[in-house]
């Protein structure tokens, strides 16, 4: 994706959002497994490491699901309900909501809980975002063609710079990972690697701020 103009990315005005990098998405042993996931962790730890020694807000946003089930999404009830009843308050294990020392919340982080599979849907990321001035956001967790590609769409519903760290997302083959990946980069979404955004002076341009620009200064009328 390419736009006139030279506005960059500002870390002051970026959030990093780790999805669902919970134990019953991570564990061979969980209905639920993604079977990349596991692998992505490390990728993962050394992003939001960087992320808070540049002051980016480290956002959280993961599953839980009441202990009857009513907030369960009804395709994944019979799964839920047959397979241990899993992600359910203040568990521990396999199935649970325990996550990886890498995800562990720190001081200064940001914890949210989704219904659904869209880190914006009927939560207050969108308001939190706003309120911190927020223009770009990045996704990283699983799973790449559920919550990932979601939360994609719906930040740039929203207007948000989307950047996508490939390879601390995760799917269940390489092929889907890659359509998906293709997919969110047509609508608008940059991707890019650990490796790069971890490197100093990394920068993308700032795609919605710079639209902004224009359209204001734009003298149509707009009808």
């Amino acid at each position: 994706m390419s736009v006139e103009g030279e506005l960059k990315m500002d870390w002051k005005t970026t959030a990093l959002v780790v999805i669902d990098m919970e134990n019953a998405f991570i564990s061979e042993e969980s209905p639920l497994c993604i079977k990349q996931a596991a692998a992505s962790v490390p990728a993962c730890g050394r992003v939001i490491q960087k992320a808070r020694e540049r002051g980016i807000p480290v956002f959280f946003v993961n599953r839980i699901y009441r202990k009857n089930g009513s907030d369960v999404e009804f395709t994944r009830y019979e799964s839920w309900a047959g397979g241990g009843r899993y992600l359910a308050p203040g568990s521990t294990g396999p199935l649970s909501i325990d996550v990886p020392k890498e995800f562990q919340p720190m001081e200064g982080d940001y914890t949210i809980v989704k219904p659904r599979f869209s880190a914006f849907f009927q939560t207050e990321l969108d308001l939190i975002l706003r309120r911190l001035g927020v223009k770009t956001v990045i996704l990283t967790g699983t799973t790449t063609p559920n919550c990932i590609r979601t939360s994609c769409y719906d930040g740039l519903s929203l207007d948000y710079n989307i950047l996508i760290i490939e390879d601390c997302c995760s799917s269940n083959t390489d092929e889907i990972q890659r359509v998906n990946m293709e997919d969110m980069a047509r609508v608008g979404a940059v991707l890019t690697s650990s490796e790069a955004f971890l490197a100093e002076g990394y920068t993308v341009e700032d795609f919605a701020g710079e639209i902004q620009r224009r359209v204001q200064a734009d003298k149509t009328a707009p009808e």
